[in-house]
C-alpha cells in the first residue's frame, strides 16, 4: 500500500509491524517511521483500544492494510524528520452496501492548523478512489464543534443519529458519474 500525501502531510497505512511496535511504545513507532513522536502520543480516541482493535483487524485480515490505520506524519523542514502528528483510518475495508466509517485524530499540540482536515481529505479521496466505496460516513457528538467544522470543510453532511446514544452521523456520498 502506497502513502498518501497531502500538502504538509505523508499519511502512512498502519502495518502490523507498526501497530506492534507503537503497543510496546510510541518511541519504538518514531523509530520504525524516522519520525519525532510527541510526548502526548496517542492522540485523542486513538488510544490503546483503538490500536488493539486495529492489530486484531490486521491479524484476521493482512491484506485490508489500508482499511483501517494511518498514521499523518507533518513533513520535517530541510532535512529534519516529519513529527507524529496524528492517527486516521476506517473501522474496516467497505460493507456490503459500499459504506466504511471513518475515524481520526490529532495530538493536541498540533491542532487547529488545518492538520485535521488535510489528513482527512487525503483518507475520503483514498475511500472513495475505490470502486467499492459508495458513502464514507463518521460519527461525533454535537458538542465536538471543531470535528463538525473538519467533516463539514471536508464535504460531509449531517446524516441523522449516530449508533452510540448522543452522537451524530454524518455522510460523503461518491459523486456519481453516469
Amino acid at each position: 500500500m502506497k502513502p498518501l500525501a497531502s500538502s504538509r502531510l505523508d499519511l502512512i497505512p498502519a502495518t502490523l509491524e507498526c501497530i506492534e511496535a507503537e503497543l510496546e511504545a510510541p518511541a519504538h513507532l518514531g523509530r520504525l517511521l524516522s519520525v519525532e513522536v510527541p510526548a502526548s502520543w496517542p492522540p485523542g480516541e486513538y488510544d490503546r483500544a483503538a490500536i488493539l482493535f486495529l492489530r486484531d483487524r490486521l491479524v484476521e485480515s493482512p491484506e485490508a492494510i489500508g482499511w483501517y490505520g494511518w498514521y499523518a506524519i507533518q513533513r520535517g523542514a530541510s532535512g529534519r524528520p516529519g513529527i507524529l502528528v496524528g492517527a486516521g483510518g476506517f473501522f474496516g475495508p467497505p460493507a456490503s452496501d459500499g459504506v466504511v466509517e471513518l475515524g481520526y485524530s490529532i495530538v493536541p499540540e498540533f491542532q487547529a492548523r488545518g492538520l485535521a482536515t488535510e489528513m482527512v481529505r487525503a483518507l475520503v479521496a483514498f475511500a472513495l478512489g475505490n470502486p467499492g466505496v459508495k458513502r464514507v460516513i463518521a460519527h461525533t457528538i454535537p458538542a465536538n464543534a471543531a470535528s463538525i467544522r473538519v467533516l463539514e470543510r471536508c464535504g460531509f453532511r449531517p446524516g441523522g443519529p449516530g449508533r452510540k446514544p448522543g452522537t451524530v452521523r454524518y455522510e460523503r456520498a461518491a459523486r456519481r458519474t453516469d
